[in-house]
Parts: structure tokens; C-alpha cells; sequence
């Protein structure tokens, strides 16, 4: 990286003055920068991306507007108590509910698809345990979505085109969105609020010195700012290595037109490890990171033919069998998860709080947790 100092024109209009300083342009640090103007229209409020577009997840996610899948709520009830299990996944219906209501669902290309979660002949045990916790699950989420949330449907398996699948339970209220859509009516909104997002700035250490926080770059140079937000998920870890985050890698490909693609709604598939879904009349698939968990820890973007060729399988087997299908092309994403899935919303020093730790759920999660750490640095 090429080191150079601002000229005074950079310092006094760009980095002078600043109060609030946000590290990473995804839905967190977005959502923070315009609740933070919106609650206090006179902070200068600058978001610095380190990359030309919110690269990580908010921008290369599959859209999935999901808040659980009956057997993902099973396996966290192993582990937490169901009062803890409805907690969270409130948090992420909610956020959800939130995010439509901001921002109109034609804008964002919101789709209420439904979200499916997809049994084979081998998943038969699994399956059952579900079916048998379907009917209590339903009555304790009834207090948090209205009505009934799963169901069985396995007579959409044909109907969806589906090969190889046994049984389908389907999560009647989520949905599915346009990732692109999103963060562009995330940036659109913060430039009418006068937020100044600037990209290609990688922050490389912050240091709470007195009344301020110095923000360290690969320029060269420094920032100076009264607060400061980290909202960098998956790669929390450069700045915050004392925290219980871990980058997880996931590899997306996305197919070409099928001409009269069947499939219609998001799936999980193996436990949620794969997932998949139509946009428009392709494709998207992507996951498999459990086929080497140690290789995929990492916020190194990149592909590996042993989950290339698993994604493959499993579209050319189960999801289009009986279609012509052509990759378009590939991609790679980075979430923030941990042991635990609740995010990391709190102060990490006397004037800088960190959002990370979305878990995969960042189009649920994102907005509230970006306006629950606005709302720290504003009582701060």
C-alpha cells in the first residue's frame, strides 16, 4: 500500500471534526450511521469501508430473510433454554419486520417465498424429532409471529422439482430479499443524510487516547474521532482478537436463466450447512464449509474444488435433476460466528463499541444491531 499524507483540503473537509467514526460499510454500520444522524442530525458521522464496495457478507450473502429453521431451533435448545432460543430469534424476526417496515419491500426486492428446510431419506430421524416438536414450537413462536410458523409441505417436492428429498417443512414467514437492492437503499439513505462513506481505507488499529479515539490506516496516516463503531463481522478479529469471533468462509455459485425454473422460495439443506433459492430464474446455491470447517475459518476469499464439486452434486442430484443447468459464476463470503450466537453488541474501551458476531443472520440481525450500537454511543 502506498503511504502518502492528506493534503489540508483531505483533513479539513473529509477527517476534521469528526464524532462518530464507523469501521465497516455492511448492513451494521450502515444502520448505525443513519439512526445515529437520525436521532442527532448534527454529528458528522464517517463510515470508512476498506474495500470498494461492503465486501464480507453484506454484499455477498444469498438473501435469505430467515430467522430459524425448526431443526437449527432444535439443535440451539441443546444448548440454551427455550426462553434464550425465543430471545434471539425475536431479535431476528423483529430485525427483519423492522427492515421492511424502513424500507418499502419493492425497494428492496423483498419475495415472501417462504423458507423451506429440506429432509432426505437419510435425515429420517432428524426429520421425526421435528415433526414431533413442530406442534410446541408453533404454539411458543405464536407469541412472537402471530400464528402458526411451520408447516409440513412435502407435497411441494415435486412441485419444486426436487429430487432425492423425502420430506419439506416449511417456515411460512420468511422470505427472501435482493442483496444488492438492500445495500443500495442503505447507501442512498445515508448520503441524504450527509453520512460521508469513503472507501479503500483499511483501518489497522484504534487507540483510545484521552477525549478521542486514533484511528491507524494503511495510508500512513491517522483519523481522529470522539467515538468510534466496529462493525467489520468476520473480520473482527484484526482489530479485536480478544473477541469470541471466528470467520467463516462460504462458497456461492449462481447458475444461468433456466427457462422454467420451478423452484420458487429459500431451502436449507444438511442442517443449514447448504442453502439455496431462486433469484428470478436462476439458481443460487452455496455453504459446505462443514465438509472442512478448519480450511473455511478464514476471511481469506477464495474457492476449493472439494465444496465446488459437493455444490455441484448436490444441484445436478437434488435441486434441478431433471434440467439443464450452467454455472454463470462463483463467489465467496465471510460471516462472523462464535460459540455462541448472540452478537457482540457492547464497548470494547471507554469510547469504542463493537456489533459483530451476526452468525449468518445479518439481513435479520443488521439493522437492529446497528441501531442498538448507535444507541450505545449516543447515551456514551
Amino acid at each position: 500500500m502506498l503511504h502518502y499524507q492528506l493534503s489540508y483540503w483531505e483533513r479539513d473537509s473529509f477527517f476534521r471534526d469528526i464524532d462518530v467514526a464507523i469501521i465497516g460499510s455492511g448492513i451494521v454500520g450502515l444502520s448505525a450511521a443513519i439512526h445515529l444522524k437520525e436521532q442527532a442530525p448534527k454529528l458528522k458521522v464517517v463510515v470508512l469501508e476498506r474495500g470498494p464496495l461492503p465486501i464480507g457478507a453484506s454484499t455477498r450473502n444469498a438473501g435469505f430473510a430467515c430467522f430459524g429453521s425448526i431443526s437449527e431451533l432444535l439443535d440451539d435448545l441443546q444448548h440454551s433454554s427455550l426462553d434464550e432460543v425465543l430471545q434471539l430469534v425475536e431479535k431476528r424476526y423483529r430485525g427483519l419486520q423492522k427492515l421492511r417496515s424502513r424500507y418499502q419491500d419493492t425497494t428492496i426486492g423483498y419475495e415472501a417465498l417462504g423458507g423451506y428446510e429440506v429432509f432426505r431419506p437419510t435425515d429420517q430421524t432428524l426429520f421425526e424429532e421435528c415433526a414431533d416438536k413442530l406442534a410446541h414450537l408453533n404454539e411458543a413462536l405464536s407469541l412472537i409471529t402471530g400464528s402458526d410458523t411451520y408447516k409440513h409441505q412435502d407435497d411441494q417436492i415435486e412441485a419444486q422439482g426436487l429430487a432425492g428429498v423425502q420430506h419439506l417443512i416449511l417456515n411460512q414467514k420468511e422470505g427472501q430479499l435482493h442483496t444488492g437492492k438492500l445495500m443500495h437503499t442503505l447507501l442512498r439513505r445515508a448520503q441524504e443524510l450527509e453520512i460521508h462513506c469513503l472507501c479503500g481505507i483499511t483501518v489497522t488499529g484504534l487507540d483510545p487516547i484521552g477525549d478521542s479515539v486514533q484511528i491507524s490506516t494503511d495510508h500512513g496516516w491517522t483519523i481522529n474521532t470522539s467515538r468510534a463503531l466496529i462493525a467489520t463481522n468476520g473480520f473482527a478479529a484484526h482489530l479485536l482478537p480478544e473477541l469470541e469471533v471466528k470467520p467463516a468462509r462460504n462458497q456461492v455459485l449462481i447458475t444461468k436463466p433456466i427457462p422454467g425454473l420451478s423452484l420458487k422460495g429459500c431451502f436449507h439443506y444438511d442442517r443449514g450447512y447448504v442453502y439455496f433459492r431462486n433469484v428470478g430464474d436462476r439458481i443460487l446455491l452455496g455453504g459446505g464449509r462443514n465438509l472442512n470447517p478448519q480450511g473455511e475459518e478464514t476471511d481469506v476469499f477464495g474457492y476449493t474444488e472439494q465444496v465446488q464439486n459437493y455444490l455441484l452434486q448436490i444441484l445436478a442430484e437434488h435441486i434441478a435433476p431433471a434440467q439443464s443447468t450452467e454455472v454463470d459464476y462463483w463467489w465467496s463470503g465471510i460471516m462472523g460466528v462464535g460459540q455462541q450466537k448472540k452478537p457482540i453488541i457492547d464497548w470494547v474501551n471507554p469510547r469504542t463499541v463493537a456489533a459483530v458476531r451476526l452468525g449468518g443472520m445479518g439481513v435479520a440481525l443488521g439493522t437492529e444491531a446497528g441501531e442498538q450500537a448507535a444507541g450505545l454511543l449516543l447515551e456514551g
